[in-house]
């Protein structure tokens, strides 16, 4: 049910992709990984999971909030989509397994590591603070993180821009190089914080070179 649900949805996206988005994305190829990978999504929107679940050819199994569960039918829509039920405060443990045995199994599993939807100087993109769960699955698992940035979702939050017409703009970019848990460091908190170190700078130089390949102003980011 869930592989049909989640081909189902994915046609509809690119559908309504092809009549309304113009999209570009910074280094495709990146994303066309063959074995277990993690997603470490920026988050200028609640529409980010979805747009990228488009944009990347696999399936992805998306970490998301434990409160959209509450709505029946969105709740019912995200366990068609194989999503995992996080909760953004106290232990996580059940989500962490469940995403472990994701991983271990070959999959993707996106995450949106600041937690919920952030701007500013507060966004992962300028420097701001990260949860460090999709380091510690990485850790776990030794599966790599693929850091991606989604700019211009922001302005998808209205009407407007989902007219036909190719009215909406949306650029993505893929991190030029995978992030490996830190072998060589045996305190699993230690590693956890250089990994984080390392991903939190890798989001900020692909802010900064989205906006350069694709002649973004920092301004018009929120």
């Amino acid at each position: 049910m869930s592989v049909f649900a989640y081909r189902l949805a994915k046609g509809v996206g690119q559908f309504i992709f092809m009549n309304t988005m113009r999209l570009k994305v910074l280094r495709p190829q990146a994303a066309r990984f063959d074995g277990p990978l993690l997603i470490a999504c920026s988050h200028l929107s609640h529409t980010d999971p979805f747009l990228l679940t488009v944009v990347v050819r696999r399936q992805i199994d998306w970490f998301a909030r434990v409160e959209f569960w509450k709505y029946r039918l969105i709740g019912h829509g995200l366990e068609c989509l194989d999503a995992i039920a996080v909760r953004r405060f106290g232990v996580a443990a059940s989500a962490v397994r469940t995403g472990i045995r994701r991983l271990k199994s070959g999959r993707i599993v996106g995450i949106c590591p600041e937690g919920g939807v952030t701007q500013g100087a507060q966004s992962i993109l300028r420097g701001g603070p990260m949860k460090k769960g999709v380091c510690l699955l990485s850790y776990r698992t030794g599966v790599p993180i693929l850091p991606c940035v989604i700019l211009g979702s922001d302005k998808l939050n209205r009407p407007g821009p989902w007219l036909p017409f190719k009215r909406a703009r949306l650029w993505v970019g893929f991190g030029a190089r995978l992030i490996y848990p830190e072998s060589q460091i045996t305190d699993r908190r230690a590693a956890r914080e250089v990994m984080a170190g390392k991903l939190s700078r890798e989001f900020q130089v692909l802010f900064a070179e989205v906006r350069q390949e694709f002649g973004i102003d920092e301004k018009d980011v929120p």
